[in-house]
C-alpha cells in the first residue's frame, strides 16, 4: 500500500527536470535572440559605412589630413576618403610590398613623399610583376608633385603567417610605420594614398608615369556584408528553441 509518498518524491525530480529544461531553454532563447539583434545592428553599421565610404570615393579630392589631425585619423572616419598632397617624390626609399592583384601576383610600389612643411606621407604608386624594373628615378622625379588618390590606413604586422622582415627588406604588407622607421623618415603620416597618376606641378605630361607600369587604381572597396543572413539565422534558431520548449512541455 502506497502512503503517496512515492508519488511526492517521484514529483519533486520531474519538477526539478522541468525547471533546469525551462532555465537551459530560456538561455538559449535569449542568447539565440541577442546574437540575431547584435547582427541587425551591426547590419545597420555596414550599410551606413558603405554609404559614407561611398560618399567620400565620389567626392571632389580634399587636403589630405595635416599633421596636427594625424591622431584623429581612423579607418571609420577617413579611410577611402578622396585626398590630394604635393610635395617631393623619394625614389630612393621606394619598396616593393608583396600584392595579390587582378593583374596577378606582384609588388606595391610604394614611395614616399615629403612635403614642404617636412612632414612625410607614402604614396602606393600601383601594382607591378615581381620581375619589372621601377621606371622611376631621382632624375624623373624633379621638382615639386601633387598626388590624388584614396586614403588607406596603415597595415600593421605583415600578412597571413609572414611577419615584415624589414632587414631583409621583405615586406608584405603596408605598414606605414615600420617602413618609415625603417628609412628613419619622420614625421610620417599613419596612412598612405592609393594614388591614380602623380602629376608634376610644373608640367602638363605626368612625367616619371610609364605607359604600364606601374598600374595604380587597383583599390578594391568590398565590404563583406552577411549580417541579414546571420540575423535570420539566430533569429530563427531562437524561435526553434521556443518551439520545442512548447511541444515537450505540452507532451
Amino acid at each position: 500500500m502506497n502512503d503517496g509518498s512515492t508519488t511526492h518524491s517521484n514529483r519533486a525530480p520531474n519538477s526539478i527536470k522541468r525547471l533546469l529544461g525551462f532555465a537551459l531553454a530560456a538561455f538559449f532563447f535569449s542568447a539565440f535572440f541577442a546574437l540575431g539583434t547584435w547582427q541587425v545592428y551591426r547590419l545597420d553599421y555596414k550599410l551606413d559605412l558603405i554609404e559614407r565610404v561611398e560618399s567620400r570615393v565620389d567626392a571632389p579630392a580634399v587636403n589630405a589630413p595635416a599633421a596636427t589631425e594625424w591622431p584623429k585619423v581612423g579607418r571609420d572616419t577617413h579611410e577611402y576618403l578622396s585626398v590630394k598632397v604635393q610635395g617631393q617624390l623619394l625614389p630612393q626609399f621606394t619598396t616593393r610590398v608583396q600584392a595579390t592583384t587582378v593583374l596577378g601576383a606582384g609588388h606595391w610600389l610604394l614611395t614616399p613623399l615629403r612635403q614642404i612643411g617636412g612632414e612625410v606621407v607614402w604614396i602606393n604608386r600601383g601594382y607591378i610583376p615581381l620581375n619589372e624594373v621601377d621606371p622611376m628615378t631621382v632624375e624623373n622625379t624633379q621638382g615639386q608633385f601633387e598626388v590624388r588618390g584614396l586614403l588607406r590606413i596603415s597595415e600593421e604586422g605583415g600578412a597571413f603567417l609572414r611577419e615584415n622582415d624589414p632587414a631583409g627588406n621583405r615586406w608584405y604588407s603596408r605598414d606605414i610605420a615600420a617602413l618609415s622607421e625603417h628609412y628613419n623618415l619622420q614625421p610620417a603620416a599613419p596612412y598612405f594614398i592609393d594614388a591614380g597618376a602623380p602629376r608634376n606641378l610644373g608640367e602638363e605630361i605626368t612625367g616619371f608615369t610609364p605607359k604600364t607600369y606601374p598600374v595604380d587604381g587597383l583599390t578594391v572597396i568590398k565590404f563583406h556584408n552577411s549580417h541579414l543572413v546571420y540575423a535570420f539565422t539566430w533569429y530563427a534558431l531562437a524561435l526553434m528553441v521556443a518551439g520545442v520548449t512548447v511541444w515537450l512541455n505540452r507532451k
